[in-house]
């Protein structure tokens, strides 16, 4: 996994008002933490931090005021609900050759049996273990002619090397369901007992 450079500034005004005049620059608010050190709290440049949260679990090379690097992952980001800019951002503190928990996109490839079953994604990420500069994009499990009932779990799910499950073996995580027979409204069958009397 490639590493981001974001260059960061700490802040020292806090609250709505703050954080509206930052957003207003076109920056995005947040708070660097982890290891037991105090949080930092931090302005970053809002579309270069964009483009690298579209990279899941990515991995940000951050520069303090040009004084000091720092590595983070992001642990939490929140957005507007209904423009979907950034409104703040929490980034865990990492060192290379460190562990860390994160979730990873699974993505489903091949065709269920016919029969029209549906797919179901009963956990969208899976929770692993992983080293904190080589962690998983993601993960992909084939469902090629899979039958309904039939389930995918954690412990059947191939990792990328180095990658470790942080969730239980047994956890289902996409499940297989028969496709449901449509039945008629219910006004249909009244209407035409009605009609034959």
């Amino acid at each position: 996994m490639s590493e981001v450079k974001i260059a960061a500034e700490t802040r020292t005004e806090f609250g709505k008002g703050a954080a509206r005049r930052i957003r207003r620059e076109d920056k995005v608010p947040g708070v660097l933490y982890g290891h037991g050190s105090d949080p930092i709290h931090l302005t970053f440049p809002g579309h270069e931090l964009l483009l690298a949260l579209r990279t899941p679990n990515v991995l940000i090379a951050l520069d303090i005021d040009g004084k000091s690097s720092e590595l983070a992952i992001p642990k939490s980001v929140q957005r507007d609900p209904l423009k979907g800019f950034l409104e703040h951002v929490d980034l865990q503190l990492v060192t290379r050759g460190e562990k860390v928990q994160v979730e990873i996109p699974v993505q489903a490839e091949g065709e269920l049996a016919p029969g029209g079953n549906l797919l179901e994604y009963v956990l969208d990420a899976l929770p692993v273990e992983a080293e904190a500069t080589h962690i998983p994009e993601g993960v992909t499990v084939s469902v090629e002619g899979l039958e309904a009932g039939a389930s995918v779990l954690a412990k059947d799910i191939k990792l990328p090397s180095g990658a470790t499950l942080a969730v239980e073996e047994d956890a289902v995580v996409l499940q297989v369901l028969a496709a449901q027979a449509e039945e008629a409204p219910e006004g249909a069958e009244e209407g035409e007992e009605a009609a034959e009397a």
